[in-house]
């Protein structure tokens, strides 16, 4: 559930004495930010709409990416992403 938008908060505050999961939680929540933030780039003229659709995009890449990871049991540490979830 880590990776299925502010369903990231579930196993984070649930399983956090478990790394593995707390990991993937943490990546979930940087992403789940990542389009909250998005949104507001539609309120940018002009450009808005454009970065909007490039950013909507990178979320669902690494969201596909992250459940992919989980499904074969793995902890891929996302670009740009395990950076700043590494801070949390």
């Amino acid at each position: 559930m880590s990776y299925l938008g502010i369903l990231c908060f579930v196993p984070m505050l649930t399983n956090r004495d478990d790394e593995y999961v707390y990991f993937h939680a943490k990546q979930g929540l940087v992403i789940w930010m990542w389009g909250v933030l998005a949104i507001f780039a539609l309120y940018l003229p002009g450009i808005g709409k454009w970065l909007f659709s490039i950013s909507a995009l990178g979320v669902v890449v690494y969201s596909a990416v992250g459940l992919l990871s989980v499904g074969l049991n793995r902890a891929w540490k996302l670009p740009f992403v395990h950076s700043i979830a590494a801070l949390i």
